[in-house]
Protein backbone atom coordinates (compact mmCIF):
# COMPACT_ATOMS: atom_id res chain seq x y z
CA UNK A 1 0.00 0.00 0.00
CA UNK A 2 2.93 2.34 0.66
CA UNK A 3 3.84 2.51 -3.05
CA UNK A 4 0.34 3.28 -4.32
CA UNK A 5 -0.08 6.51 -6.32
CA UNK A 6 -2.05 9.35 -4.79
CA UNK A 7 -4.77 10.53 -7.16
CA UNK A 8 -7.14 12.51 -4.89
CA UNK A 9 -6.52 15.51 -2.68
CA UNK A 10 -9.36 14.36 -0.44
CA UNK A 11 -11.89 11.58 0.01
CA UNK A 12 -15.06 12.59 1.84
CA UNK A 13 -16.89 9.80 3.64
CA UNK A 14 -20.64 10.43 3.83
CA UNK A 15 -22.34 12.32 1.00
CA UNK A 16 -25.26 13.89 2.83
CA UNK A 17 -26.11 17.41 4.00
CA UNK A 18 -22.55 17.95 5.31
CA UNK A 19 -20.29 15.90 3.07
CA UNK A 20 -21.75 16.84 -0.31
CA UNK A 21 -21.55 20.67 0.14
CA UNK A 22 -18.00 20.20 1.47
CA UNK A 23 -17.12 18.14 -1.62
CA UNK A 24 -18.72 20.79 -3.84
CA UNK A 25 -16.64 23.57 -2.30
CA UNK A 26 -13.44 21.54 -2.54
CA UNK A 27 -14.04 20.78 -6.23
CA UNK A 28 -14.77 24.45 -6.90
CA UNK A 29 -11.42 25.33 -5.29
CA UNK A 30 -9.65 23.00 -7.72
CA UNK A 31 -9.10 19.99 -5.46
CA UNK A 32 -9.44 16.46 -6.80
CA UNK A 33 -12.23 14.89 -4.73
CA UNK A 34 -13.59 11.39 -4.20
CA UNK A 35 -16.84 10.86 -2.32
CA UNK A 36 -17.43 7.58 -0.49
CA UNK A 37 -20.86 6.45 0.71
CA UNK A 38 -22.20 3.08 1.80
CA UNK A 39 -25.56 3.71 0.08
CA UNK A 40 -25.33 2.52 -3.55
CA UNK A 41 -28.46 4.45 -4.57
CA UNK A 42 -26.96 7.75 -3.33
CA UNK A 43 -23.72 7.12 -5.20
CA UNK A 44 -25.56 6.04 -8.38
CA UNK A 45 -27.76 9.15 -8.32
CA UNK A 46 -24.74 11.44 -7.89
CA UNK A 47 -22.87 9.64 -10.67
CA UNK A 48 -25.90 10.41 -12.88
CA UNK A 49 -25.87 14.08 -11.87
CA UNK A 50 -28.81 14.00 -9.47
CA UNK A 51 -28.66 15.89 -6.15
CA UNK A 52 -30.45 14.79 -2.97
CA UNK A 53 -29.65 17.81 -0.75
CA UNK A 54 -31.40 21.18 -0.73
CA UNK A 55 -28.40 23.45 -1.20
CA UNK A 56 -27.06 21.77 -4.34
CA UNK A 57 -28.89 21.50 -7.66
CA UNK A 58 -28.49 18.82 -10.31
CA UNK A 59 -26.49 21.41 -12.27
CA UNK A 60 -24.11 21.76 -9.31
CA UNK A 61 -23.56 18.00 -9.27
CA UNK A 62 -22.96 18.08 -13.03
CA UNK A 63 -20.28 20.73 -12.53
CA UNK A 64 -18.69 18.64 -9.76
CA UNK A 65 -18.54 15.60 -12.04
CA UNK A 66 -17.05 17.73 -14.81
CA UNK A 67 -14.45 18.87 -12.28
CA UNK A 68 -13.41 15.30 -11.61
CA UNK A 69 -15.59 14.46 -8.60
CA UNK A 70 -15.70 10.67 -8.17
CA UNK A 71 -18.60 9.23 -6.11
CA UNK A 72 -17.94 5.64 -5.08
CA UNK A 73 -18.87 2.74 -2.82
CA UNK A 74 -15.37 1.29 -3.18
CA UNK A 75 -13.48 1.90 0.06
CA UNK A 76 -10.12 1.04 -1.53
CA UNK A 77 -10.19 4.48 -3.21
CA UNK A 78 -9.52 5.92 0.27
CA UNK A 79 -5.92 4.76 -0.14
CA UNK A 80 -5.63 7.03 -3.18
CA UNK A 81 -6.25 10.23 -1.17
CA UNK A 82 -3.94 12.52 0.79
CA UNK A 83 -6.75 13.52 3.17
CA UNK A 84 -9.87 11.74 4.45
CA UNK A 85 -12.80 13.59 6.00
CA UNK A 86 -15.58 11.79 7.89
CA UNK A 87 -18.99 13.47 7.43
CA UNK A 88 -21.35 10.64 8.41
CA UNK A 89 -24.53 11.05 10.52
CA UNK A 90 -24.53 10.66 14.30
CA UNK A 91 -28.19 10.23 15.28
CA UNK A 92 -29.33 9.99 18.87
CA UNK A 93 -29.14 6.48 20.30
CA UNK A 94 -31.02 5.00 23.23
CA UNK A 95 -29.92 6.80 26.38
CA UNK A 96 -29.32 10.19 24.68
CA UNK A 97 -25.78 9.49 23.52
CA UNK A 98 -24.76 9.61 19.86
CA UNK A 99 -25.08 6.50 17.72
CA UNK A 100 -21.49 6.20 16.53
CA UNK A 101 -21.91 3.16 14.29
CA UNK A 102 -21.51 5.19 11.10
CA UNK A 103 -18.43 6.93 12.55
CA UNK A 104 -16.79 3.66 13.60
CA UNK A 105 -17.63 2.12 10.23
CA UNK A 106 -16.03 5.05 8.41
CA UNK A 107 -12.98 5.04 10.70
CA UNK A 108 -12.48 1.31 10.17
CA UNK A 109 -12.74 1.75 6.39
CA UNK A 110 -10.10 4.50 6.51
CA UNK A 111 -7.93 2.40 8.83
CA UNK A 112 -7.92 -0.48 6.34
CA UNK A 113 -6.66 1.91 3.66
CA UNK A 114 -4.58 4.34 5.72
CA UNK A 115 -1.22 5.41 4.34
CA UNK A 116 1.72 7.08 6.04
CA UNK A 117 1.40 10.86 5.91
CA UNK A 118 -2.39 10.98 5.47
CA UNK A 119 -4.64 13.40 7.34
CA UNK A 120 -7.88 12.06 8.83
CA UNK A 121 -10.51 14.56 10.00
CA UNK A 122 -13.75 13.81 11.83
CA UNK A 123 -16.51 16.37 11.13
CA UNK A 124 -19.50 14.44 12.49
CA UNK A 125 -20.95 16.04 15.63
CA UNK A 126 -20.31 14.00 18.74
CA UNK A 127 -19.27 14.16 22.39
CA UNK A 128 -15.86 15.45 23.54
CA UNK A 129 -13.23 12.74 23.36
CA UNK A 130 -14.63 10.80 20.39
CA UNK A 131 -11.76 11.64 18.04
CA UNK A 132 -9.12 10.51 20.53
CA UNK A 133 -10.97 7.70 22.33
CA UNK A 134 -12.99 6.10 19.50
CA UNK A 135 -11.61 7.10 16.09
CA UNK A 136 -7.87 7.07 16.88
CA UNK A 137 -7.75 3.51 18.31
CA UNK A 138 -9.71 2.17 15.33
CA UNK A 139 -7.40 3.85 12.83
CA UNK A 140 -4.32 2.58 14.65
CA UNK A 141 -5.63 -0.98 15.08
CA UNK A 142 -6.70 -1.35 11.46
CA UNK A 143 -3.57 0.22 9.95
CA UNK A 144 -0.77 -0.54 12.39
CA UNK A 145 0.18 3.15 12.11
CA UNK A 146 0.45 5.66 14.98
CA UNK A 147 -1.52 8.93 15.12
CA UNK A 148 0.61 12.05 15.41
CA UNK A 149 3.64 10.12 14.14
CA UNK A 150 2.69 8.13 11.03
CA UNK A 151 -0.50 10.02 10.17
CA UNK A 152 -2.33 13.20 11.19
CA UNK A 153 -5.67 13.25 13.04
CA UNK A 154 -8.01 16.17 13.75
CA UNK A 155 -11.59 17.18 14.50
CA UNK A 156 -13.32 20.00 12.63
CA UNK A 157 -17.00 20.54 13.44
CA UNK A 158 -19.34 20.89 10.49
CA UNK A 159 -21.17 24.21 10.32
CA UNK A 160 -23.43 23.57 7.35
CA UNK A 161 -26.66 25.58 7.61
CA UNK A 162 -29.09 24.29 4.96
CA UNK A 163 -30.90 27.09 3.14
CA UNK A 164 -28.53 29.83 4.35
CA UNK A 165 -27.88 32.04 1.33
CA UNK A 166 -25.33 34.24 3.12
CA UNK A 167 -22.98 31.71 4.71
CA UNK A 168 -21.77 28.49 3.08
CA UNK A 169 -18.73 26.20 3.34
CA UNK A 170 -16.26 28.79 1.98
CA UNK A 171 -17.09 31.86 4.09
CA UNK A 172 -18.10 30.18 7.37
CA UNK A 173 -15.00 30.08 9.63
CA UNK A 174 -13.68 26.52 10.07
CA UNK A 175 -12.67 25.37 13.54
CA UNK A 176 -9.92 22.74 13.67
CA UNK A 177 -8.32 20.92 16.58
CA UNK A 178 -5.65 18.27 16.12
CA UNK A 179 -4.45 15.30 18.14
CA UNK A 180 -1.06 17.09 18.24
CA UNK A 181 -0.12 20.70 17.36
CA UNK A 182 1.36 19.37 14.11
CA UNK A 183 -1.96 17.63 13.34
CA UNK A 184 -3.79 20.93 13.95
CA UNK A 185 -1.47 22.71 11.55
CA UNK A 186 -1.79 20.05 8.87
CA UNK A 187 -5.61 20.21 9.09
CA UNK A 188 -5.56 24.01 9.00
CA UNK A 189 -3.39 24.04 5.88
CA UNK A 190 -5.77 21.56 4.21
CA UNK A 191 -8.92 23.58 4.94
CA UNK A 192 -7.26 26.88 4.01
CA UNK A 193 -7.22 25.62 0.43
CA UNK A 194 -10.99 26.15 0.16
CA UNK A 195 -12.20 27.94 3.32
CA UNK A 196 -11.60 31.67 3.89
CA UNK A 197 -10.94 31.55 7.65
CA UNK A 198 -9.55 28.71 9.79
CA UNK A 199 -9.69 28.89 13.59
CA UNK A 200 -7.26 26.68 15.49
CA UNK A 201 -8.15 25.24 18.93
CA UNK A 202 -5.89 23.69 21.56
CA UNK A 203 -6.91 20.15 20.66
CA UNK A 204 -9.63 17.80 19.48
CA UNK A 205 -11.76 18.07 22.65
CA UNK A 206 -11.93 21.86 22.42
CA UNK A 207 -13.04 21.65 18.79
CA UNK A 208 -15.63 18.97 19.63
CA UNK A 209 -17.00 21.01 22.55
CA UNK A 210 -17.11 24.24 20.53
CA UNK A 211 -19.71 22.69 18.23
CA UNK A 212 -21.79 21.54 21.18
CA UNK A 213 -21.58 24.97 22.83
CA UNK A 214 -22.83 26.66 19.64
CA UNK A 215 -25.91 24.46 19.50
CA UNK A 216 -26.51 24.41 23.26
CA UNK A 217 -26.52 28.21 23.22
CA UNK A 218 -29.29 28.20 20.63
CA UNK A 219 -31.16 25.34 22.31
CA UNK A 220 -31.27 27.12 25.69
CA UNK A 221 -32.29 30.50 24.24
CA UNK A 222 -35.03 28.98 22.08
CA UNK A 223 -36.33 27.20 25.19
CA UNK A 224 -36.32 30.54 27.02
CA UNK A 225 -38.60 32.21 24.48
CA UNK A 226 -40.75 29.08 24.15
CA UNK A 227 -41.41 29.17 27.87
CA UNK A 228 -42.09 32.91 27.67
CA UNK A 229 -44.57 32.25 24.84
CA UNK A 230 -46.69 30.16 27.19
CA UNK A 231 -47.01 32.64 30.02
CA UNK A 232 -47.17 35.70 27.72
CA UNK A 233 -50.22 34.12 26.08
CA UNK A 234 -51.85 33.59 29.49
CA UNK A 235 -51.02 37.18 30.49
CA UNK A 236 -52.28 38.69 27.22
CA UNK A 237 -48.80 39.91 26.20
CA UNK A 238 -47.72 39.87 22.54
CA UNK A 239 -44.31 38.17 22.78
CA UNK A 240 -43.50 38.90 19.14
CA UNK A 241 -43.89 42.62 19.87
CA UNK A 242 -41.76 42.20 22.99
CA UNK A 243 -38.96 40.54 21.00
CA UNK A 244 -39.14 43.26 18.34
CA UNK A 245 -38.83 45.95 21.03
CA UNK A 246 -35.95 44.21 22.79
CA UNK A 247 -34.16 43.76 19.46
CA UNK A 248 -33.80 47.52 19.06
CA UNK A 249 -31.11 47.47 21.76
CA UNK A 250 -27.84 47.67 19.79
CA UNK A 251 -25.83 45.66 22.34
CA UNK A 252 -26.28 42.86 24.86
CA UNK A 253 -29.29 41.19 23.18
CA UNK A 254 -29.77 38.67 20.39
CA UNK A 255 -33.26 37.80 19.22
CA UNK A 256 -34.52 34.22 19.42
CA UNK A 257 -38.07 33.29 18.46
CA UNK A 258 -40.59 30.77 19.78
CA UNK A 259 -42.06 28.06 17.60
CA UNK A 260 -43.91 24.73 17.57
CA UNK A 261 -40.74 22.88 18.61
CA UNK A 262 -37.18 22.49 17.37
CA UNK A 263 -36.03 20.43 14.42
CA UNK A 264 -33.07 19.44 12.31
CA UNK A 265 -30.06 17.56 13.60
CA UNK A 266 -28.35 20.28 15.58
CA UNK A 267 -30.74 21.77 18.13
CA UNK A 268 -32.87 18.85 19.34
CA UNK A 269 -30.00 16.34 19.31
CA UNK A 270 -26.48 17.74 19.65
CA UNK A 271 -26.79 19.32 23.13
CA UNK A 272 -27.86 15.90 24.44
CA UNK A 273 -24.43 14.54 23.51
CA UNK A 274 -22.84 16.98 25.94
CA UNK A 275 -25.44 16.34 28.61
CA UNK A 276 -25.00 12.58 28.21
CA UNK A 277 -21.20 12.94 28.34
CA UNK A 278 -21.35 15.01 31.54
CA UNK A 279 -23.71 12.52 33.21
CA UNK A 280 -21.74 9.43 32.18
CA UNK A 281 -18.28 10.80 32.98
CA UNK A 282 -18.91 13.15 35.89
CA UNK A 283 -22.09 11.72 37.39
CA UNK A 284 -24.19 14.88 37.50
CA UNK A 285 -26.66 16.54 35.08
CA UNK A 286 -26.09 19.43 32.70
CA UNK A 287 -29.22 21.10 34.02
CA UNK A 288 -29.57 23.89 31.47
CA UNK A 289 -29.59 21.41 28.57
CA UNK A 290 -32.00 19.02 30.27
CA UNK A 291 -34.42 21.84 31.12
CA UNK A 292 -34.21 23.23 27.58
CA UNK A 293 -34.89 19.77 26.19
CA UNK A 294 -37.91 19.38 28.44
CA UNK A 295 -39.39 22.71 27.33
CA UNK A 296 -38.66 22.38 23.61
CA UNK A 297 -39.88 18.79 23.28
CA UNK A 298 -43.25 19.67 24.86
CA UNK A 299 -43.96 22.51 22.41
CA UNK A 300 -45.82 20.34 19.85
CA UNK A 301 -48.18 19.15 22.62
CA UNK A 302 -48.63 22.77 23.74
CA UNK A 303 -49.48 23.85 20.17
CA UNK A 304 -52.00 20.97 19.92
CA UNK A 305 -53.66 22.14 23.17
CA UNK A 306 -53.83 25.71 21.88
CA UNK A 307 -55.42 24.39 18.67
CA UNK A 308 -57.98 22.46 20.72
CA UNK A 309 -58.77 25.58 22.75
CA UNK A 310 -59.22 27.71 19.61
CA UNK A 311 -61.85 25.29 18.34
CA UNK A 312 -63.48 24.93 21.77
CA UNK A 313 -63.85 28.70 22.12
CA UNK A 314 -66.08 28.61 19.03
CA UNK A 315 -68.03 25.63 20.30
CA UNK A 316 -66.39 23.13 17.97
CA UNK A 317 -64.85 19.84 19.08
CA UNK A 318 -61.36 18.98 17.92
CA UNK A 319 -62.64 15.43 17.36
CA UNK A 320 -63.72 15.28 13.72
CA UNK A 321 -62.43 18.78 12.91
CA UNK A 322 -60.31 19.23 9.78
CA UNK A 323 -56.96 20.78 10.65
CA UNK A 324 -54.57 21.87 7.92
CA UNK A 325 -50.84 22.06 8.73
CA UNK A 326 -48.90 24.47 6.54
CA UNK A 327 -45.19 23.66 6.19
CA UNK A 328 -43.85 20.44 7.69
CA UNK A 329 -40.07 20.84 7.23
CA UNK A 330 -37.78 21.85 10.08
CA UNK A 331 -36.56 25.05 8.37
CA UNK A 332 -38.23 27.44 5.94
CA UNK A 333 -37.60 27.01 2.22
CA UNK A 334 -35.81 23.66 2.42
CA UNK A 335 -37.23 20.13 2.01
CA UNK A 336 -35.39 18.63 5.01
CA UNK A 337 -37.81 17.08 7.51
CA UNK A 338 -35.28 15.71 10.04
CA UNK A 339 -36.70 15.95 13.58
CA UNK A 340 -39.39 18.38 12.38
CA UNK A 341 -41.81 19.34 15.17
CA UNK A 342 -44.62 19.02 12.62
CA UNK A 343 -44.41 15.23 13.02
CA UNK A 344 -45.08 15.29 16.76
CA UNK A 345 -47.76 17.97 16.31
CA UNK A 346 -49.61 15.87 13.72
CA UNK A 347 -49.50 12.84 16.02
CA UNK A 348 -50.94 14.84 18.93
CA UNK A 349 -53.78 16.21 16.77
CA UNK A 350 -54.59 12.79 15.32
CA UNK A 351 -54.67 11.38 18.86
CA UNK A 352 -57.25 14.07 19.71
CA UNK A 353 -59.43 12.79 16.88
CA UNK A 354 -58.74 15.54 14.35
CA UNK A 355 -58.76 14.95 10.61
CA UNK A 356 -55.24 16.23 9.86
CA UNK A 357 -54.07 17.18 6.36
CA UNK A 358 -50.98 19.08 5.24
CA UNK A 359 -49.61 21.35 2.56
CA UNK A 360 -45.96 22.01 1.84
CA UNK A 361 -44.62 23.26 -1.49
CA UNK A 362 -41.42 21.25 -0.96
CA UNK A 363 -42.85 17.96 0.34
CA UNK A 364 -44.93 15.82 -2.05
CA UNK A 365 -45.82 13.09 0.48
CA UNK A 366 -45.96 12.96 4.26
CA UNK A 367 -47.56 11.06 7.16
CA UNK A 368 -51.06 12.54 6.57
CA UNK A 369 -52.94 13.28 3.30
CA UNK A 370 -51.71 16.19 1.18
CA UNK A 371 -53.90 19.12 0.17
CA UNK A 372 -53.15 20.09 -3.43
CA UNK A 373 -55.54 23.07 -3.60
CA UNK A 374 -53.91 25.42 -1.07
CA UNK A 375 -56.40 28.30 -1.00
CA UNK A 376 -59.44 26.03 -1.31
CA UNK A 377 -58.31 23.86 1.59
CA UNK A 378 -57.37 26.89 3.72
CA UNK A 379 -60.89 28.23 3.20
CA UNK A 380 -62.66 24.97 4.01
CA UNK A 381 -60.55 23.71 6.94
CA UNK A 382 -61.85 24.24 10.46
CA UNK A 383 -58.40 25.34 11.60
CA UNK A 384 -55.21 26.20 9.73
CA UNK A 385 -51.88 26.04 11.59
CA UNK A 386 -48.83 27.71 10.10
CA UNK A 387 -46.10 25.32 11.29
CA UNK A 388 -43.32 26.46 8.93
CA UNK A 389 -43.37 29.78 7.13
CA UNK A 390 -42.07 29.03 3.64
CA UNK A 391 -41.46 31.95 1.28
CA UNK A 392 -44.26 30.60 -0.94
CA UNK A 393 -46.84 31.41 1.77
CA UNK A 394 -48.49 34.82 2.13
CA UNK A 395 -49.45 34.34 5.76
CA UNK A 396 -51.75 37.36 6.04
CA UNK A 397 -53.59 36.45 2.83
CA UNK A 398 -54.09 32.86 3.98
CA UNK A 399 -55.18 34.01 7.43
CA UNK A 400 -57.88 36.17 5.84
CA UNK A 401 -59.18 33.18 3.89
CA UNK A 402 -59.22 30.82 6.88
CA UNK A 403 -62.03 30.29 9.39
CA UNK A 404 -59.38 30.13 12.10
CA UNK A 405 -55.65 30.66 11.60
CA UNK A 406 -53.04 29.76 14.21
CA UNK A 407 -49.62 31.26 13.43
CA UNK A 408 -46.78 29.53 15.32
CA UNK A 409 -44.07 31.58 13.55
CA UNK A 410 -45.10 35.19 14.12
CA UNK A 411 -45.51 35.72 10.36
CA UNK A 412 -48.95 37.37 10.42
CA UNK A 413 -49.79 41.01 11.11
CA UNK A 414 -53.60 40.97 10.94
CA UNK A 415 -55.62 40.91 14.17
CA UNK A 416 -57.78 37.95 13.03
CA UNK A 417 -54.81 35.57 13.21
CA UNK A 418 -53.97 33.85 16.48
CA UNK A 419 -50.23 33.91 17.20
CA UNK A 420 -48.20 31.62 19.43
Amino acid sequence: MGGRAVSFDVVILGLGYVGLPLAHQAVRAGLSVAGFDVQPDVVAALANGRSHVDDLSDADIGQMLAGGFTPTTDETLIADARNAVICVPTPLSEGDGPDLRAVTGAAAAIGRNLRTGMLVVLESTTYPGTTDEVVRPLLEQESGLVAGFDFHLAFSPERIDPGNEQFGPSNTPKVVGGYTPACTERAAVFYERFVDTVVRTRGTREAETAKLLENTYRHVNIALVNEMARFCHELGIDLWDVIHAASTKPFGFQAFYPGPGVGGHCIPIDPNYLSHNVRSKLGYPFRFVELAQEINTTMPAYVARRAQNLLNSDGQAVHGATILLLGVTYKPDIADQRESPATALARHLVALGANVIFHDPLVPQWMVPRADDLEGTVTSADLVILVQNHRAYDADHLARLAKRFFDTRGATTIPDAHRL
